[in-house]
């Protein structure tokens, strides 16, 4: 499985969405240079609130531009860096990988750790936007499409039109869940 990077986004400041850049820096163990969410221990908000010495799971967040495509063809107007992703990727399933799946971008490594859990703030965003991002699956099952969340093992620069190589972890393989 592989795919392309469309974009790349960091922002300094805890805003909802981040402005796109010509590169991001990845630092093992602590996320995306120079962002808000970069850190050994948890930095978003409501989370530090509850428990700020839990570990990061969050460090990059990863949103495949097939999704961004179906919300501007339902008329959300939604661009790379908008929801808050990092990375914005294309041909790849991301919400489809196994926990612990990790993605090789350039001589970046990252871990995948769970799924985005969409929240309010996509809606005070764009109004309805939420409900776009939730779905159901064959069996009834609440599916979020929000993105994924990944740590960095291996630092490295990440550019728009690099390569993603993804490989599996050793089966039984996990869905992702929330992190």
């Amino acid at each position: 499985m592989s795919g392309l990077v469309l974009a790349v986004a960091h922002d300094g400041a805890h805003r909802f969405s981040k402005p796109t850049a010509l590169f991001i820096r990845l630092r093992a163990g602590l996320g995306v240079e120079g962002d808000a969410h970069a850190g050994v221990t948890v930095q978003h908000r409501s989370r530090v609130a509850r428990d700020p010495t839990q570990p990061n799971l969050r460090q990059v967040h990863l949103i495949h531009g097939e999704l961004i495509d179906e919300l501007n063809a339902a008329g959300f107007a939604i661009a790379p860096g908008a929801m808050g992703e990092n990375i914005t990727t294309q041909g790849i399933d991301l919400l489809g990988l196994p926990e612990g799946a990790v993605l090789t971008i350039g001589a970046a490594e990252l871990a995948v750790t769970g799924l985005r859990n969409p929240c309010v703030q996509l809606d005070r965003y764009r109004p309805g936007l939420m409900q776009a991002v939730l779905g159901r699956d064959a069996a009834g099952n609440l599916v979020r499409k929000a993105g994924i969340m990944a740590v960095v093992r291996g630092g490295g620069e990440v550019r728009p039109g690099d390569a993603i190589a993804v490989r599996l972890p050793p089966p039984p393989h996990r869905p992702l869940g929330v992190v």
